[in-house]
Order: structure tokens, then sequence, then C-alpha cells
């Protein structure tokens, strides 16, 4: 089948393209009502009955390929690899299931998974599922006052935790973060379970807290429990143009059905073909392609422990792909241009085979031509550029390799996945002709897997998504649509940045920074970095009669955010300015801010209060050596 008749097929007859999809999945009660649609709201296969966790273990069992790997485990900083056949992570996912049975956790109820990448994250998250709770994963980066926003936000009955992540040098002791975050909640979970790492083992509360390994030697294997499609698998949060983060909530029928069907359709994997997402459990790459998609479609997926430069050099992504026998790679451009600027000749490359790697995929922000030229020349193998959130949880725009593999066009994610009804509207929601930039939104219904709402915040769920184009989700992105359909995504509508593939509010850190008692105003922009894809740079007004130095200033600040949201915002550089460029409202002018710093042109707007401000800030930006004037 071709691209063309797939993608129409899934537009004209929606409800009879995503039944014949759903029936390739083990339902309990397979459903009757496809779409059931109420305004802009709707849900997919409403009357279906299912286990997320049974369909992604129990069931490839049942088929008689329990021998087969499942989950690889390579951690390059630890030294150490295991192996998981599917017979074997299904019991241990049951065993871990019945301890969290035994701490209360029931149908419904929340579980916060704060963990490094290990396999025992990947087991919290399916025993989660297997009971039919609800889990919400909270990358192992996050500082505690970001854990504590979401354990209050999420009200777990239990958090599962590790006693410390591992960096390229250095450990990250988990429970005294864990142990803050439950001193700013209001919330308390009634008990915390820690996986004890041998590295560094985590002292724990009489009464609250309990060892992972003493729990497993008296634990009783749980069974999987039946939940309705519409019943959410899990919540995750992702960064807000507010500074509070938005709990995503996935439902179960629709989520195994996209991922299902994506990792045909768009990464062309079969089963028992290894399937390696270089991200991290904590993001919803890791959710979906290193957890559920790849089990769901009886792939074996590789964990990996490590960084794609110094764990032990730039040539770690390849030794991976050699060593398994990696059909497809999916990991963000920051990876590869770490790989580049190591190793710009990619000679470690050539002390591996990768006869077995067939394409390798980028995402998570945007993949700019010298990196997917240097990929592809060095590779030679093809590389698919892709786009997608952490709404919507699978590829919105894809080259679909498992239908037809298309032309490629540097910068571009192709064309839209069947399922998504892509356009490009005007800020009046008007759709706008090819080739002209505007708001990149999607027509409604989206297709099943994608979120359904905000948790515990529908409102926030319309007025985010819904309620600035009627009939259309809005991406919060622009880009325009080429005259053969391709799409190009430029950046963001909003003050959400994409650090090193990690979505973040400037928002939020302008928060952080106006916290600081020298600082009387402030805003934060995104800068294009060659490396990370953009760097958050603050830019401050200081209080009358303070006397601080700018270095002094911008040490205070790396650390307020360092403590508050993590050293993953990678905040490192702020400017001390006689004033802000700002509209006659009192808006800052971002946008204008972000042009200047990025050596774009740009118009003056008429609605400037000083535009001599522009030369300032210009001036402040050359002094630091951040512009060139």
């Amino acid at each position: 089948m071709s691209y063309h008749t797939e993608y129409q097929a899934a537009c004209q007859q929606p409800e009879q393209f995503w039944a014949d999809k759903a029936s390739k999945l083990a339902w309990y009660k397979k459903p009757q009502q496809i779409l059931q649609t109420d305004g802009e709201q709707y849900q997919w296969f409403a009357d279906g009955e299912l286990n997320t966790a049974y369909l992604a273990l129990d069931y490839h069992v049942e088929q008689g390929r329990g021998g087969q790997t499942a989950l690889i485990y390579d951690s390059p900083v630890t030294g150490s690899r295991q192996q998981f056949s599917y017979q074997q992570l299904t019991n241990e996912v049951a065993l871990f299931a019945g301890v969290l049975k035994a701490h209360g956790v029931m149908k419904g109820d929340r579980v916060i998974i704060y963990m490094p990448m290990i396999p025992q994250a990947v087991i919290a998250m399916l025993a989660v599922a297997r009971l039919g709770a609800v889990h919400s994963v909270v990358f192992g980066g996050f500082a505690a006052h970001e854990l504590a926003v979401r354990i209050d936000d999420a009200s777990p009955k239990v958090i599962v935790s590790a006693s410390c992540g591992i960096e390229i040098n250095r450990l990250i002791a988990y429970k005294p973060l864990l142990d803050n975050a439950l001193t700013m909640a209001k919330h308390q979970p009634d008990s915390c379970i820690i996986w004890q790492r041998p590295q560094l083992l985590a002292d724990l509360t009489t009464g609250r807290d309990y060892d992972w390994q003493q729990l497993l030697q008296t634990a009783e294997p749980a069974a999987c429990v039946t939940v309705k499609s519409t019943d959410p698998l899990y919540i995750l949060y992702t960064s807000g143009t507010t500074g509070k983060p938005k709990g995503v909530v996935r439902d179960n029928g629709g989520h195994a059905v996209a991922l299902h069907y994506s990792m045909q359709a768009i990464y062309g994997m079969q089963p028992g073909e290894v399937f390696w997402a270089a991200s991290d459990v904590g993001w919803v790459v890791g959710h979906s392609y290193i957890v559920y998609g790849p089990l769901l479609a009886g792939c074996t997926s590789v964990l990996y422990e490590g960084k794609p430069v110094y764990t032990p050099d730039a040539g770690a992504f390849w030794r991976v792909c050699a060593d398994y026998k990696v059909k497809a790679l999916f990991a963000a451009p920051t990876a590869f241009r770490a790989i580049r600027k190591e190793d710009p000749d990619a000679t470690l490359l050539q002390h591996y085979d990768l006869s077995a790697l067939e394409r390798i995929y980028m995402a998570g922000e945007r993949l700019d031509p010298a990196t997917y030229d240097w990929t592809v020349l060095h590779s030679n193998k093809p590389v698919v550029d892709h786009w997608w959130q952490t709404e919507t949880g699978w590829a919105i725009c894809a080259n679909p390799a498992g239908i037809e593999l298309l032309p490629t066009k540097a910068g571009s994610a192709t064309v839209p996945v069947p399922g998504y009804q892509v356009a490009i509207l005007d800020h009046n929601g008007q759709a706008m002709a090819a080739n002209q930039q505007g708001n990149i939104a999607i027509k409604l219904p989206l297709p099943p897997g994608c979120l359904t709402t905000i948790w515990q915040s529908p409102e926030r769920y319309n007025s985010g998504y819904l309620r600035q184009f009627p009939g259309y989700y809005a991406s919060g992105d622009g880009g325009y649509i080429d005259d053969d359909g391709y799409l190009f995504v430029m950046g963001r509508t909003d003050d959400v940045i994409n650090v090193a593939g990690h979505r973040l509010s400037t928002g939020e850190m302008e928060e952080i920074v106006a916290s600081h008692p020298a600082v009387a105003e402030c805003c934060v922009i995104g800068l294009a970095d060659a490396l990370k894809g953009q760097q958050p740079v603050g830019f401050v007004l200081l209080k009358n009669g303070i006397d601080i130095t700018e270095a002094q200033l911008q040490a205070d600040l790396v650390q307020l955010v360092r403590e508050q949201i993590g050293a993953l915002a990678c905040f490192k550089v702020a400017l001390i300015v006689p004033r802000l460029p700002k509209t006659r409202s009192g808006k800052i002018l971002r946008k204008l801010l972000r042009q200047i710093a990025d050596g774009e042109e740009y118009i003056v707007p008429s609605t400037i209060d000083d535009p001599a401000s522009l030369n300032e800030i210009a001036g402040c930006m050359a002094k630091r050596g951040l512009i060139s004037l």
C-alpha cells in the first residue's frame, strides 16, 4: 500500500481505519464504539476493555515467544549489562505489581516513579499499568521543587525511587532530593519504595520508606487488572508557558493502538527485531519507544544508561548498535551534534559493524541540515526527521518507512502520519497557502494515542489547545507546508524552548530569576546553540541602589535555576541590562530579543516604547560575546 492510499483511508474513513488497527490487539473486550464525539470532546474505543501491561508482556508469552529477549540493559556508567526475556520481564513485573498491591495501590491510584535509567524503572511502569493504576514518571534530573509540584498535582499513593543516579563521573543521590520534595509537598504518599543501588545506599525513613529488594522476598505476583480503554494509563508533565507544569493524560486503549501501529508504519519494525530509543524514561520518547511501543509490537528494546560521548567516547552509540544488531536508532539531534563535535570525521564509527542498522530517526528539536548531512554522510544510513510532542505521544509527521519511504528534504519532518490532518493557519484561523508560514494546527479529532485532557484541569486543556482555533488542536509550533505537502517546523510560538531535546519553560525560569533580591525585572529567551539547539539567556534589570557585579549575580542565578529546575536547564548566562524593550502597554518584546540574539533581520514594531533599548541590549550581548555587531 502506498502512503497516499493509507493516508486518504485514515482521513476519509477514520473509524474503519482505526477499527482495523485496533483489531490487531488482544482486547479483553473488543470495542464496538470506535469513536464517540461530543463537540470537541471525543473518545476512542470507549467500550473496549484491556490491560496495557498484558498486551506488552503476557500476550507474547502466551503466543510462545516467552524466550525472546524483551529488554536489553546496557550501562557503560556501571560497566554492567543485563537481558530480560519476555517471560522473565513478565515475572518481574507481576512480582513488583504484587509489592505495590500490598502497599494499597489499586485501579486508578497514582504512583510517581523517580528513577534513573535502570530496568527497575521499566518494571515499575509496567507493574503500575498491570494493576490498572496510573504512573507519573518524573525525570531523575529534576530538582526537589519540581518533584514536589508533581507530587502535589498527582497526589500519589506510593512513590517509587532509587538510591542514586549515575552521571559520567559522579553519583546523584536521589533520596535526599525525594526527602526535600516531600518536605515541600502538601500531599504525602502512604509509602516510598526505594531500589538500593550498590554504588550508593540510601538511608530509609522508618514507617514510610521500604527497601525494594527486601519487599520482593515476600511478594506474591499480581494478575492483570481489566481497565476501560478510556481509563488513564499515565500522567506525564510537560512545561507550560505559565511555569506550572501540565499533566498530559494518556488513555490505555488509544495509546496501545497508536503505538502498535506506529512501530510498523513509521519505524518499519517487526516482532523480534531490535529497536533503540536513546532517550530517558522520564520523557515521552522513553514512555512511547523504550517501554510501550517496542513491547506492544513484540520487539526487543534497548535501555541505555550512558551518554553519546564520554561513556567512554563518541563511538558509544555505534558500539551499542553493533553489539545488539539494532535495526532502528532513535535519538535527539543534540546527541549527534555532540558526537560530531568529539569525532568530526566519525573515525570511531569505522570500528563497528552497522550492517543491521537500517535507519536513524531524530526528533525532540529541530534537526539542522548540518547535523542531518553529517549523519547521512558518515553512517551511510537514511536519516528520518520526525516531529511530535509530549501531548501527541507519537509522531505527527514522519517519513513512514513501514508504508513507503519517501524522498527526504533537509529541514522537513516529511509528511503527516496517517490519522493526523495538519493545517497551517493564520492568527484568524484561516488556512494559509503552500509555503506561507503560520501556526501549525491539527484538525480534530486527534488520532488515538494523543492526550485526552490535562490532569485535574480540563479547562486548561481546552484553553491551551482547543480554543485558539475552533475545530483544531493548536500545536504551539509555527511552520509551513510546501508544494509537495512536506511540513517544515520553524519553532515555538510561545515561550517554551528546547534545550538538548528537553522542553523547558522560559516563563518558569523568569519566575526563579525574578525571585533574586537584586532583580527588579527580567526576561529569559532561548539563544540558538550549535550543540544543544537552544540555550537560555537571562536579561536582568537591577533594583535601584543594588551593588552587585554581573559575575556574582550570574553565579547566584545559575545556582537558583539549578536548585529549582535542575542542571538540565543549562542556564549559564545572565546579563545586567539598563532596560528591556517593551511595548507601550508594558509587554516585553521577547521575539525581538530572540531575533537580535540569533542574528535575524527584524522590524522594529510601531508599538515599541523606546527603540533605543534595542541598541543597548545588542551592545550588552556583544560585550559578552553572544553576538557580533
